[in-house]
């Protein structure tokens, strides 16, 4: 299942493994802060650095062992003071407590899968740029509660998923860049054992392991979790909605779009005439699980004192799992976007399918000039339905309806009815949407 609904590089990245890491990295980085500003002996911190790789211990024990201790900081810590000589031991985690050493771990964790996760972003959105630019001019119909609407283009839909994905990238961006800090403050928030040089060590801190240096220590307020969950649901949301449309786009009565892969792509185990849109479908897996463990997060905002009774411990296993989800959400994201096959002419067949109810809107702003808006909105009604009742186009029963012709001649009926007539500023906004893409990109 992992391979479903996971990217293999996050996973990797959030797996077990790479928390162990992360939480040595945090020990090492704090030892080597604290002998900056005289508080350990450099030789200690080289050694507890030394001392700080995955490999040296037995992750599976201290899973075990954490249970005891309600975090896997605990049991960390007492192997690896095990893993220093007796003259360096009363210099590991000095001054710290196992929340600051699993918050830095979950920001270093976000941090390097954020960087992957990101990746597939770009790449999702630099395809939705190509197939806007390809498309811009493909005239199809647009659908506003599943209904048909108004005319519009492919390239403007496509260009609309591009500045969803670079905003969701822009947001996450900045989590990584400036929210994702280090967590410093000992029992209590204060860094009483480091005495007058706890400030500045947690500035070292900071500046080694490449995080934000937090104003002050956050254990209870849990704003940089919101964000980082809020972020990452906001992506894969955007990534859901995209893949709600190709699964729309998709179906055998529209027909507009259809999912690239080899020839086994999409297969179903028992209809051999059947090609499912198999990586729209996990990414709206994904969208559907992502606000549950978004709110958890937020839930768990609500905090007691200076320590959290349970809400704390609630966000790890939530923010590994909606980094998870993100992962692969991107990942097939990327390749259901830069594989997606679009046929402009079932497009363009569609559009013209009910012999010109679209134009309904364009046709009654031409009449409200001669007829005013009431009497145009009433005629256009009456000739829309009759067209639906009598199953038969829109554009013949208004080229012979009395009070249509009574007001418009047959060319301007004829340029009423034109789609592609009636696009507004749908070709403006595809270039806003490039170059605001091409900025991200160069500042990128």
């Amino acid at each position: 299942m992992d391979q479903l609904f996971g990217s293999a590089d996050v996973d990797d990245a959030a797996g077990d493994v790479a928390w162990l890491q992360a939480m040595l990295d945090a020990e090492a980085a704090l030892a080597g802060a604290e002998a900056a500003a005289g508080l350990v002996p450099a030789e200690a911190a080289a050694e507890i650095t030394s001392a700080c790789r995955a490999e040296r211990f037995d992750i599976a024990d201290i899973g075990r062992r954490a249970v005891a201790a309600g975090n896997p900081a605990a049991p960390l810590v007492s192997d690896l003071v095990a893993a220093v000589s007796p003259a360096t031991q009363r210099y590991v985690h000095l001054g710290a407590t196992s929340q600051d050493i699993i918050d830095t771990a979950l920001s270093l964790i976000a941090q390097r899968a954020l960087d992957l996760i990101l990746a597939d972003l770009r790449d999702a959105a630099t395809a939705c740029a190509a197939l806007a630019a390809t498309h811009r001019e493909a005239l199809m119909t647009a659908r506003t509660l599943l209904q048909p609407a108004v005319p519009t283009t492919f390239g403007l839909k496509a260009a609309g998923w591009l500045v969803a994905i670079d905003e969701a990238r822009e947001l996450l961006t900045h989590v990584r860049s400036e929210r994702l800090a280090v967590q410093l403050g000992g029992a209590a928030g204060t860094l009483a054992p480091l005495r007058e040089s706890g400030a500045r060590v947690v500035h070292g801190f900071a500046e080694r392991l490449g995080l934000a240096e937090p104003v002050m220590p956050w254990h209870t307020d849990r704003t940089r979790s919101a964000e980082l969950a809020a972020a990452l649901g906001t992506a894969i949301g955007v990534l859901g909605k995209i893949a709600r449309d190709v699964t729309l786009l998709a179906q055998a009565e529209v027909a507009e779009a259809r999912e690239g892969g080899d020839a086994e792509h999409g297969t179903s185990s028992t209809l051999p005439q059947k090609h499912n849109p198999v990586r729209a479908v996990l990414v709206i897996a994904a969208a559907e699980r992502a606000p549950g463990l978004v709110a958890t997060v937020f839930h768990a905002m609500v905090q007691e004192h200076e320590r959290a009774t349970g809400a704390w411990h609630a966000e790890w296993e939530t923010v590994r799992a909606l980094l998870r989800l993100a992962g692969g959400a991107g990942r097939h994201a990327a390749r259901l976007l830069s594989t997606l096959s679009i046929d402009p002419a079932r497009m363009a067949e569609n559009l013209g399918s009910d012999g010109g109810l679209v134009m309904a809107e364009s046709l009654a702003g031409v009449l409200a000039v001669r007829s005013g808006r009431g009497a145009a909105r009433d005629i256009v009604r009456r000739c829309s339905d009759e067209a639906a009742q009598r199953h038969v186009a829109f554009a013949t029963v208004v080229a012979t309806d009395p009070a249509v012709c009574g007001h418009l001649t047959a060319a301007e009926i004829a340029a009423a009815l034109d789609p592609g007539a009636y696009l507004g500023s749908a070709q403006e906004f595809i270039r806003r949407a490039e170059r605001a893409h091409a900025a991200i990109e160069v500042s990128g």
